[in-house]
C-alpha cells in the first residue's frame, strides 16, 4: 500500500503564525517526548516512520510549500509538486500518475489518500492499513475511513450508512455536509461517521479516470497538461459519483487542529517565546515568535499570538472567526522557511518619488546548507554577517566570510553562500521592484558551485 499525503492550504484560521507561505501544518507549536517543538507534519511523519509507513509515503503539494517541507522533513521524502493550485482532484490525479509511471506501482495496488495534518494516535495509521483488504474483499470503488462521532458536531461532514448488515464496515448510502446539531444527533443514531478525509482505492481506479479525460498517464506529460484537469475537489469529482462506497469505522483519538481554540488544547505548554502570563490569566496561551517580550495580565480563556505578520488577541471561543475577520486582508509573508533555513522581514519602505524599494531581512542559514548560485535583475543586495562563518561565491571566486564582514552584491551578479556553521545575516535589498520572481538560478548544490568557480581566496 502507498500513502499520499495532501499538503495545501493557506492557514488563515491560525493567523498571524500562518500565512500564504506557512500553512498550519508547519507551525512548530506541538511537543515530542523530549519536549522539542515540532510541527503537525513532523509529528505525522514521525508516526508513519514508527509503524514503517514512511518509506511508502509521498506528499502532494504546491510550489510554495516545497522548501518548507524540505526544511522540516529533509529531502528524502518524494514530493509531487503541482504546477499550479487546482484543488484536490487534480492533486490526487497527479499523485496517481507519479505512482503509476515513476514508481511503477502495480495498478491493482491500493492507494490511501489523507490530509497531511491529522492530530491522531499512531493507531489511526495502523487502521488505514485495513483499507487495503477492505477494497480487495468488497470490490468497492472507494473505501473511506470514518471517525466514530463523540458528540453531534456541526463542523464535520457525515457518512450515512445504508440499512444492509456488514461485518466491521458500513456501506455508504449518502453524505451530509456540516448538519445542524439536531440533524447531527439523528445521523449519529443511524451510526453515521465523521468524514476525516481518508480515501482508499486501487491505483487503476484513478488511472482509468485520467484515460477517460483523455489525459496523459505519465507524470511529466500530465504536469505539462495540468491545467486541462478540472478544477474541482476529489469529493465532488469522484466520491459523489462513485456507485460502491464502503467505510471503515475508527474508534480512536482524532482531532482537527484547524483553529486556535482546538490547537491550544493540545499544546503541551502554556507559553512559547518571550513573555509573562500572570497567574490569574487562566486557560490563556501565549505564542510569541518575536524577541520583544509580551506580558498578559488578568486575561483568561484567551490566545495571544505574535509573529512578524501581526498580533492576535482573541477569546478562545471566538478565535474561529479569524478567517472571516481577515477576509480581504492581503500582506506579503513576513516569515518564510526555506530548504536552507528561514528568513524574517525586519522592515520595508517604498520611496514613491524615487521609485525605489528597500527591504530588510534577517536570514538564518543552517550549518552545511547553502543558497543557490543566482543573480537578480532589478535589485542590488547588501549582506552583513552577524553570526557564524561560511564561504561566499561571487562571479567565479569563493572566499571565506565571518561576523562583521559586509558584502555588496550588484544587480546581475552571480552569488551564493554556504554556512560552515549556523549563520545569521542581515540582508538589505534595494531596487525598483522587490519580488521573489526576480531571480535567475544557475546552480543549486555547493558542489556544482565549487566546480564552476575558478579561484578560491582564504
Amino acid at each position: 500500500m502507498h500513502l499520499v499525503l495532501l499538503s495545501g492550504g493557506s492557514g488563515k484560521r491560525l493567523w498571524p503564525l500562518s500565512n500564504d507561505a506557512r500553512s498550519k501544518q508547519f507551525l512548530r507549536v506541538l511537543q515530542d517526548r523530549q519536549n522539542h517543538l515540532l510541527s503537525m507534519v513532523q509529528r505525522v511523519f514521525g508516526q508513519l516512520n514508527t509503524i514503517g509507513l514512511g518509506g511508502s509515503t509521498v506528499i502532494a503539494t504546491g510550489k510554495s510549500q516545497v522548501e518548507t517541507l524540505q526544511n522540516q522533513l529533509g529531502t528524502d521524502v518524494p514530493l509531487i509538486v503541482e504546477p499550479e493550485r487546482r484543488d484536490t482532484f487534480p492533486a490526487i490525479a497527479l499523485a496517481a500518475s507519479y505512482l503509476y509511471s515513476v514508481m511503477e506501482t502495480d495498478p491493482n495496488e491500493v492507494v490511501a489518500v489523507l490530509p497531511v495534518d491529522p492530530y491522531v494516535d499512531a493507531g489511526f495509521f495502523k487502521r488505514i492499513l485495513d483499507l487495503e483488504p477492505l477494497v480487495q474483499n468488497t470490490d468497492a470503488d472507494l473505501a473511506l475511513m470514518g471517525v466514530r462521532p463523540t458528540y453531534p458536531s456541526e463542523k464535520y461532514g457525515y457518512m450515512v450508512p445504508d440499512k444492509s448488515r456488514t461485518d466491521g464496515y458500513i456501506k455508504v448510502d449518502h453524505f451530509t455536509e456540516k448538519p445542524k446539531e439536531e440533524l447531527a444527533k439523528q445521523l449519529i443514531e443511524k451510526s453515521a461517521l465523521w468524514n476525516c478525509g481518508v480515501f482508499g482505492f486501487r491505483l487503476k481506479y484513478m488511472i482509468d479516470k485520467l484515460q477517460a479525460l483523455g489525459l496523459p498517464l505519465h507524470y511529466e506529460g500530465l504536469k505539462k497538461q495540468y491545467r486541462k484537469l478540472p478544477k474541482i475537489s476529489f469529493d465532488y469529482a469522484v466520491v459523489e459519483k462513485a456507485k460502491n462506497i464502503v467505510a471503515l469505522p475508527y474508534d480512536g483519538f482524532w482531532k482537527d487542529l484547524g483553529t486556535w481554540n482546538t490547537l491550544t488544547e493540545e499544546m503541551a505548554t502554556q507559553q512559547i517565546g518571550k513573555g509573562i502570563i500572570s497567574e490569574d490569566s487562566k486557560n490563556t496561551n501565549l505564542i510569541n515568535e518575536l524577541d520583544l517580550p509580551v506580558t498578559v495580565l488578568g486575561v483568561s480563556n484567551a490566545v495571544v499570538a505574535v509573529s512578524p505578520d501581526g498580533i492576535l488577541v482573541s477569546d478562545k471561543d471566538q478565535s474561529p472567526r479569524i478567517k472571516e475577520v481577515m477576509k480581504g486582508f492581503q500582506q506579503r509573508p513576513m516569515y518564510e522557511e526555506r530548504h536552507w533555513g528561514s528568513y524574517q522581514v525586519l522592515d520595508y519602505t517604498s520611496y514613491t518619488k524615487d521609485h525605489e524599494e528597500v527591504l530588510t531581512k534577517k536570514l538564518k542559514i543552517k550549518a552545511g546548507s547553502n543558497l543557490s548560485y543566482h543573480c537578480h535583475h532589478l535589485r542590488q543586495e547588501v549582506w552583513t554577517v552577524i553570526r557564524g562563518r561560511g564561504r561566499y561565491a561571487e562571479d567565479g571566486v569563493i572566499r571565506s566570510i565571518k561576523p562583521g564582514d559586509v558584502v555588496i552584491v550588484p544587480a546581475e551578479t552571480l552569488h551564493a553562500i554556504i554556512a560552515d556553521e549556523p549563520m545569521e545575516l542581515i540582508e538589505v535589498q534595494m531596487g525598483s521592484q522587490l519580488i521573489e520572481e526576480d531571480i535567475l538560478r544557475k546552480y543549486m548544490s555547493w558542489a556544482e558551485i565549487e566546480a564552476n568557480c575558478s579561484s578560491v581566496k582564504s
